[in-house]
Order: C-alpha cells, then structure tokens, then sequence
C-alpha cells in the first residue's frame, strides 16, 4: 500500500492527509501547484501568519463568501474551518472545494444541533429565522436569511419591524443585535468558545496598565465586555476602524489571528491582544480549529486535491435561497 493509499483511508479519521513530506519548500509548491490548478487560495483573518502571507484573498465571512460567489477559479481551497468550505461549495457545486483538515470545525456552528434547531424552530411557526453564517448546511437549509456580523444589522434592518424573528446561533450577537435595533428577537443559546474566553479581570488591570489604549470588540464578546468596549465591529469592521483611527494604541477583543493583518496595516500603531482567562502561550483568545490548519496540510490538500467537500444537492438547493439573500443585500 503507497503512503497516499494508507493516508487516505485514514483521511475521515484523521481529517487530513497524514503524509510525509521530505524538503519540500512549502510556500514554493503551494504557489506553483495554484498556478498549475487554476486554484484559488481563500484564507479566514485567524488562520495563521504564515497561511495569510500566501493567500490570494484574506477576509472575514461575508469576504469570503462573497470571493467565493464570483471567483472563476477551477479550484477553491479554503484555509479556514469546515462551515466556510461548506459555504463555499454550496455557493459552486460544480468546482472542486478542499480543505487542508476536514475537523477543523467551529464550536458556535456546534451550538446549534440542526435536530434540535429545527425542533426549536417548529414551536415557533410565525416566526422568520436569521441564522449567522457560523452554522452547518443543515441549519442554513432551516434559514429564512443567513448574515455575517458584517451585515446582520442590515438584514434585520430590512425584515418589517412586526414580524418576530428567531435568530441563531450566537446568543451575544443576538443580543447586541437586539439592543442595537430595538428588536426583541428570540435567541437561540449558543456561543462561541473563543469570543467568550476573556478574563475580564486580567482585562481591568491592561486597561489599567494601558489608560491611553481603546479597547475594541467583536459582537460575539459577552455583554459585560460589550459595555465596556468603545467600537464594536465585525472582524473587518475592527481592521478598519484601526487603519482609520487618529489613535495609536489599542486592545482587541476578538480572536487573535486578525492581529497579524492589523499590525501589517498599521506598523506605527500598538495592538494588544485582550487576555484570555486560560493561561496559554499567547495570552490571548485562539481558536484551536483555525489553527489546525498548516502549511503542510495546506500543501497535500492542493497536491492531492483531498480532503474535499461535498454538500448533498437536495439540502444545498434549500441552504444557498438564504445564502443568496445575504449576498443580495449585501451588494
């Protein structure tokens, strides 16, 4: 049995191609093999540096959908988690959509159990469903409107103020949702690991350490934080408001991936990470499935055009009517 042939059965297992690799200069082949392919590298804010150097486009999840909608590549590798290439694929189910490590999943999407969402969702009949794009095909397919945290005031926004609305998965985006336009919308209870990881403890005493920093969040944080932030913004949202800031120093309450953007972005200004309450080796909120993600995967998964992602027909047909509204309005 050849190594590929051992590393493919092993491959739903595993989720990635485990095969060795001797001298291969990564960044070298995964450019020559995207050239050879006619492949396009997508890349999420919070993979890694060195994943985010190579990519032919970086962006938050309405970015990349939006890529994804439009590109003419032959094939779409996403280097981000398993909901995105799904997205991706839904969005061109006939191009070829891989993914360096199929577990590379999103504890917020896990939140929602497509079952008991849509159990939930039946006790509420009247009620149109918005869903953030962190869920599965399955939940999107139960969706009236997908929307990122780019667009979701927007979205709302555009749905008549009697009509109730249910919103999932995310609990603390539902309720910023909620405050920021007046709704009362019903919230299903998830929650994203890593956005709810800050230690607002160590965080009083950074502000207290940094009294000339703004502190700036994402609306997945929780609303103790929240109350406390002076921007809140989407992961692009937070890019920008830094480059176009007369400030210079500044803490950040999101995942730590879109630091190495922002600090390319803005070289003369200080960005501090929010701590988190584990004691990790940054110090800071990381996602552990963002960074499965390697330039070693990266490279088999161009070079074997595996692991690969497919979305059944039946429920793709009903996840992209929600998918196509966000991008619809979006424009």
């Amino acid at each position: 049995m050849t190594p590929l042939e051992s590393a493919k059965i092993n491959l739903n297992k595993k989720g990635y191609l485990d095969i060795e690799t001797l001298d291969v200069d990564y960044v070298t082949e995964i450019n020559r093999l995207k050239k050879e392919k006619n492949a396009i590298l997508l890349a999420h804010y919070y993979q890694i540096d060195e994943i985010q150097a190579i990519a032919d486009f970086v962006g938050d999840s309405l970015a990349l959908a939006q890529q994804a909608a439009k590109t003419d590549a032959d094939m779409i590798i996403f280097a981000g988690v398993h909901f995105m290439a799904e997205t991706a694929k839904i969005l061109n189910p006939t191009k070829k959509v891989v993914l360096p490590d199929l577990l590379a999943g999103c504890s917020l999407a896990d939140s929602c159990p497509p079952d008991k969402f849509s159990e939930f969702k039946k006790q509420h009949p009247d009620h149109l469903v918005v869903t953030y794009i962190n869920c599965s095909a399955e939940v999107k397919a139960l969706s009236d409107y997908v929307c990122t945290s780019s667009n979701a005031r927007k979205i709302i926004d555009s749905i008549p103020k009697d009509q109730p609305i249910i919103f999932a998965p995310d609990r603390n985006l539902g309720a910023y949702l909620n405050k920021e336009t007046g709704r009362n919308m019903l919230l299903w209870n998830g929650a994203c690991i890593v956005h709810e990881a800050f230690s607002m403890e160590k965080l009083i005493n950074l502000c207290k350490a940094h009294p000339d920093a703004e502190l700036i969040a994402h609306p997945e944080s929780e609303a103790h934080l929240l109350r406390v932030a002076k921007y809140i913004g989407s992961t692009a949202g937070l890019l920008n408001h830094v480059k176009n800031s007369p400030k210079t120093k500044f803490i950040v309450a999101t995942e730590a991936g879109i630091l190495f953007q922002m600090m390319q972005e803005n070289p003369n200004k200080q960005i501090i990470p929010a701590p988190a309450k584990e004691d990790n080796t940054c110090a800071c909120s990381e996602c552990a499935y963002m960074k499965m993600n390697t330039l070693k995967k990266l490279y088999l998964c161009i070079k074997y055009e595996l692991p690969n992602i497919e979305v059944d027909a039946e429920l793709a047909k009903k996840a992209i009517v929600p998918i196509e509204r966000m991008l619809e309005l979006s424009k």
